[in-house]
Parts: structure tokens; C-alpha cells; sequence
């Protein structure tokens, strides 16, 4: 009986974790829909921000994006895709190991990301904080 209760305690907080998710990843997107940007889109370019301000200089490779972001491999390849045809950011092959990917972001992204930063940041406080 006590083994019940608790499965059903852990069914019903992951629920919850994932209705939490789902509804601040739609609510991010609607944010960031007037700029051209989804939740996903944004999250790349944050992960992108945020290894420069650590590593000024450098480029990020596709496989540490994948294992930050929740998205399949073909799907983040997908992205990345779109981002570079918007010009947000640059792709090119790791020299060392040919089948490695590196990413930058553009200054067009940058200015992008910096633009529309505080509407992600302020929906995340809405949702998360219950303001």
C-alpha cells in the first residue's frame, strides 16, 4: 500500500514537472514569436551567448549543444540550419575531427538574443516565480 502511495506521489509531481515545462515553453514562444524566434531557437543561442562570455573567441561544437538542449540530434541539426539561413549564426567543420560540427553565433545573433533576452527572461519569472 505505501509503495502505491508513492508511485503514485512521483506520477503526479512528474506530471506536474512536465505541465510546468510545457506551458513556460509556450509562453516563451509566444514571447519570442514577433522576433522570429521559439523557445528551442532561443535556448541555442543562450547556450551560444554563454559559452562565448566563458570562452571568448571560441566556437561551440553541435555535440555540446545537444547534450544542453532537449532536442533530438536531427532535430537541433535542424535548427542550427535554420538559424544559419537567418543568419544568426555560422557553421563549420572541426578541422581535428572532420565529423565534428562547430557553431558561432553572429553579431546579427548576438544583437538578437540581447534584444529579446528580457522577454524570455520575464515570461521564465512569470511562469516559474507565479508573477
Amino acid at each position: 500500500m505505501a509503495a502505491e502511495k508513492t508511485d503514485s506521489r512521483l506520477e503526479e509531481q512528474w506530471r506536474d514537472i512536465l505541465s510546468v515545462h510545457a506551458r513556460t515553453m509556450c509562453e516563451i514562444d509566444r514571447e519570442l514569436h514577433p522576433h522570429g524566434l521559439g523557445a528551442s531557437d532561443f535556448e541555442v543561442l543562450d547556450i551560444l551567448v554563454s559559452d562565448a562570455a566563458t570562452h571568448p573567441g571560441e566556437q561551440c561544437r553541435v555535440q555540446n549543444i545537444a547534450e544542453r538542449v532537449h532536442l533530438s540530434q536531427s532535430a537541433l541539426s535542424r535548427l542550427i540550419g535554420r538559424l544559419e539561413k537567418e543568419g544568426l549564426v555560422e557553421r563549420s567543420v572541426c578541422q581535428e575531427d572532420r565529423r565534428g560540427v562547430w557553431v558561432a553565433l553572429t553579431q546579427k545573433g548576438r544583437d538578437l538574443h540581447t534584444e529579446v533576452r528580457p522577454l524570455q527572461r520575464a515570461a521564465l519569472a512569470r511562469m516559474l516565480k507565479g508573477e
